[in-house]
C-alpha cells in the first residue's frame, strides 16, 4: 500500500492506492479492527469501485463471519455476530434526507453498534458531524484510490490508528 498524508486544522486525509480486491479488503479488516460503538463511515464512489469489498473486510475486523452483501434493494443489512453490531446501508435508492428520516437513518446512527454507508453523499445532511468518509476512485483495471477524511476527533483518532498499522 502507497499513501500520501494531509492535514488541516478542519479534518485530515491521507490516500491509500490499493492494487487488488484482497488489498481493499484487508484495508477495510485493519480499519474494522479499531472500530468502536457508534462510529460512522461514510463511503462514495462510483458503481465497482470497492465499496462493498472494502465493507466486507470491515466487517472481517469486527470479528462478524456471515456474507457481506450489498443492501442496495432492501437498503440495511445488520450483522450482529461480532464484537458489535454492523450496520450496512445504502444510500443509493435514498433521493434525498427527507427519505433517510423516514427510513429510520436515525436509529441505526446512535443504535449500539457501527454504521457504514455506501452512497453516503446522498444522505450527508443526515450524518452526525465527526464521520470517517472514504472516497474510492478507479486508477486502473484493479487499481482503487481510497481517500480517508476525518472529520471530527473520533474519526481523527481512528484515521491515525489506521496510518499507523498500515506503515502510512
Amino acid at each position: 500500500m502507497r499513501a500520501q498524508t494531509q492535514a488541516t486544522t478542519a479534518h485530515a486525509s491521507i490516500e491509500i492506492l490499493c492494487t487488488d480486491v484482497a488489498m481493499t479488503r484487508a484495508l477495510g479488516k485493519q480499519l474494522g479492527a479499531r472500530l468502536a460503538r457508534g462510529d460512522v463511515i461514510a463511503l462514495q464512489g462510483d458503481l465497482g469501485a470497492g465499496k462493498t469489498n472494502f465493507t466486507q473486510g470491515l466487517a472481517q475486523g469486527l470479528d462478524i463471519h456471515d456474507d457481506v452483501a450489498s443492501p442496495t434493494f432492501i437498503l440495511a443489512n445488520e450483522y450482529r455476530d461480532g464484537r458489535l453490531p454492523l450496520y450496512h446501508i445504502d444510500a443509493y435508492r435514498l433521493a434525498e434526507t427527507a427519505h433517510a428520516d423516514d427510513f429510520g437513518l436515525d436509529d441505526y446512527l446512535n443504535g449500539d453498534g457501527v454504521t457504514v454507508l455506501e452512497w453516503a453523499e446522498r444522505v450527508r445532511a443526515a450524518l452526525p458531524r465527526d464521520v470517517l468518509w472514504i472516497a474510492f476512485e478507479y486508477r486502473g483495471e484493479n487499481e482503487r484510490a481510497l481517500t480517508f477524511t476525518a472529520h471530527g476527533a473520533r474519526s481523527r483518532a481512528l484515521l491515525d490508528a489506521l496510518q499507523n498499522a498500515v506503515g502510512a
